[in-house]
């Protein structure tokens, strides 16, 4: 019974070495040393943020640490300044964050009693 121990502790720590069957392939940074983190490149920053309008985690992202607050704290800037909008795809070129045109005012409904009322007002006027 001792062999087979001695042999099973063997056996496990030669597995630790054993290359994974699987090919490893090292994915480039989605951040290049050139790009600067900034709220006015709404180009990188809409790539870390969901179809939602959510700011993606870090793991999704690969990005480091110090990389991802930056980005966070852009992207908050750029949805502050009506760069990015805060939920939903980003905004195309020519479209604006506000829109008033094409808002039609609603008709104030009166109950029946109100009615009478204004009917009566208007002949009273008249």
């Amino acid at each position: 019974m001792y062999k087979s121990k001695r042999k099973r502790l063997f056996l496990k720590s030669k597995r630790l070495f054993l290359k994974s069957k699987r090919p490893f392939r090292r994915r480039l940074p989605p951040i290049q040393s050139g790009d600067r983190i900034d709220y006015k490149n709404v180009s990188l920053i809409s790539r870390f943020i969901s179809e939602q309008g959510k700011i993606l985690s870090r793991r999704v992202n690969r990005l480091t640490l110090k990389q991802q607050r930056l980005i966070t704290i852009a992207i908050k800037q750029a949805r502050i300044l009506s760069s990015l909008p805060f939920n939903g795809k980003p905004f195309e070129k020519g479209e604006s964050a506000a829109r008033t045109t094409g808002l039609k005012k609603k008709k104030k409904k009166y109950s029946s009693i109100e009615f009478k009322f204004q009917s009566k007002l208007k002949s009273n006027v008249n």
